[in-house]
This record gives structure tokens, C-alpha cells and sequence, in this order.
């Protein structure tokens, strides 16, 4: 699924307009970024949780030419699926 079918699911859901159920989708994503920006987590209950991770710097190589090089330091999002989720999949 991605983001378009995603707003149409939800514009029939609601029997809504697919203009007002993007922004809904739109409203619901850029406040998960807030929490995660803001609190380091986002847990939604029955779902799952958002949380930021930090990678440290690290020693790696190029495997094309196999010459060693630095990776900086860097962030992302990992996400824990609830037990409840993880039950209906």
C-alpha cells in the first residue's frame, strides 16, 4: 500500500472526500514527525511504536574499490510492532 491508495482507503472509510482524507493522512504524518523530533518516540497503542535511533560513526569500505572509509554519525526510525498488531497479521 502506498500513500494514494492509503487516502483513497481512508476517503471511503469515512465516505469522505479523497482532498479531505489527504489531509487527514497528511495531518496524522507530519505529527508523528513532530512527536519524533520533539519526545524520541511515538507509541500508538493496538499499533506500535515510532522510535528515533541514533547510529554512531563507524569504519566501513568501499566495496567497489575495497578502500576504507569513514560513515558519519546518523539518525533513523526504527518501529516495534504491538503484540495485539502482530496477532491479526
Amino acid at each position: 500500500m502506498n500513500k494514494q491508495t492509503l487516502v483513497e482507503a481512508v476517503a471511503a472509510e469515512l465516505k469522505s472526500t479523497k482532498s479531505h482524507a489527504e489531509r487527514a493522512v497528511d495531518t496524522v504524518i507530519r505529527n508523528l514527525k513532530k512527536g519524533l523530533k520533539k519526545d524520541k518516540a511515538v507509541q500508538l497503542i493496538g499499533f506500535g511504536t515510532f522510535r528515533l535511533k541514533l547510529k554512531k560513526a563507524r569504519r566501513g569500505w568501499n566495496p567497489k574499490t575495497r578502500t576504507p572509509l569513514n560513515i558519519k554519525a546518523s539518525k533513523t526510525i526504527g518501529f516495534k510492532v504491538s503484540k495485539e498488531f502482530k496477532k491479526t497479521l
